[in-house]
């Protein structure tokens, strides 16, 4: 059993459709599941649907309408005869959405955001599916809700192993090729719950588990895991194999190609990760696994934009110890605040957060009735595994340094 997971840029358009079916009959699909995204930037053009349903409802349709002509076009493409049944498939998915707006009575912008923004992988892996059969690559169209069960943390689910696992394996038959949706579950009620952005890795690895699977591969559109984003840094480096340890260290910084969840249960039944070029599916690419790594500690680059740096200092001069320590970590938690650097001394704490769930203004004026508090906003967190003083020297240049923290192996720097 392999599973593949293909992201929205694989699926951007028709030809990205095609080219998923020749990488399936490149590499083979045998008893393979593939997991799929929402095509292009259709979560992005969702999320515009959410806000305008929220903040401006004479913008609704319009935002709808975008999102309908942009799926439209892909199907044009791909299917000559209008009355497919693909056609019918999809505009049910459409009217479901719409249907969704008229009916809800919830305000809770995490509750809306689930029930919607999946409407771009349900669509995606309809059309692809009803793609594959015509060309005769026979498949089983699944819905993930039916197999992934979390609790309802909204917009960040967890998982609930034990019912996941008796459902997928009492449900899934694993002699077809199978499609189904990244990035989505569903909670006791049987509400739609995501796993978080870029949660489609996670949910290949959910299954990978659960079925134990030979191997998991993420196909990109780079050659695979680099020491660098290209988008960021010139002259990044293919790292062909390493460890799992490593990849969770640089997951866990940030790196963008593998999401932080989706180690942790491959390496525990030892399944290993393939992150390879869609474009390029004879390649090697990048192979995670057990074991040390292969490739040279060179320097691996990560930058996270947008962050909030907020430095505190008691009011009194007085020692923030462990008392005042757990209370600011209760009301990051509090305001679900995701922390990626810390550090503090005698009088001081900083830390550098990302403001998902937009609590900024509340967190800074509940600890403000406590501490001296100064923030700085759009900051950029740059973190090097395995630096050197030239890599420091380099990324440091022309740039405002507003905190520095060296560990061993690890430098995390933020910048103005």
């Amino acid at each position: 059993m392999q599973i593949f997971k293909f992201g929205g840029a694989s699926v951007k358009d028709a030809k990205g459709v095609k080219n998923l079916a020749s990488v399936l009959k490149t590499t083979g699909y045998d008893k393979t599941l593939i997991v799929v995204s929402a095509m292009g930037k259709t979560t992005n053009a969702i999320e515009t649907v959410i806000k305008s349903y929220l903040e401006n409802k004479s913008e609704l349709q319009s935002a709808i309408h975008e999102v309908i002509k942009f799926h439209n076009e892909i199907l044009l493409d791909l299917f000559d005869n209008e009355r497919h049944q693909v056609f019918s498939d999809v505009k049910a998915f459409f009217d479901e959405l719409t249907l969704f707006f008229k009916t809800n009575k919830s305000p809770d912008y995490n509750y809306v955001y689930d029930q919607t923004i999946g409407f771009g992988e349900m669509i995606s892996t309809i059309i692809i599916g009803h793609y594959l059969n015509d060309i005769g690559l026979k498949n089983n169209w699944l819905d993930v809700r039916h197999f992934i069960k979390t609790d309802n943390y909204y917009r960040r689910a967890n998982v609930n192993w034990e019912r996941t696992q008796e459902l997928i394996a009492s449900n899934f038959d694993s002699s077809k090729l199978n499609i189904t949706q990244g990035f989505l579950g569903s909670d006791a009620n049987n509400f739609t719950t995501s796993l978080g952005r870029e949660g489609s890795d996670y949910t290949a690895a959910i299954f990978a588990y659960c079925l134990n699977a030979n191997s998991v591969t993420i196909w990109k559109d780079v050659s695979g895991v680099l020491n660098a984003d290209p988008r960021y840094f010139e002259n990044a480096q293919l790292l062909h194999q390493i460890s799992y340890t490593e990849a969770i260290e640089l997951a866990f910084y940030g790196a963008s190609v593998i999401h932080p969840k989706t180690l942790q249960p491959l390496q525990q039944k030892e399944i290993p990760l393939y992150v390879k070029s869609f474009l390029n599916p004879e390649a090697n690419g990048t192979c995670v696994s057990k074991g040390k790594t292969l490739d040279p500690e060179i320097p691996c680059f990560i930058v996270k934009k947008n962050q909030i740096l907020i430095s505190l200092s008691s009011l009194d001069f007085s020692y923030i110890v462990e008392e005042n320590i757990s209370e600011i970590f209760s009301l990051l938690h509090l305001y679900k605040m995701k922390v990626d650097v810390i550090q503090n001394s005698a009088i001081s704490f900083s830390v550098c957060v990302d403001n998902i769930y937009d609590n900024l203004e509340k967190l800074l004026q509940h600890l403000k009735a406590k501490f001296k508090v100064t923030s700085h906003n759009n900051v950029s967190l740059y973190t090097v595994r395995h630096y050197t003083d030239s890599a420091i020297k380099e990324l440091e240049k022309d740039k405002t340094v507003l905190l520095k923290q060296l560990t061993q192996g690890t430098v995390q720097i933020v910048t103005k």
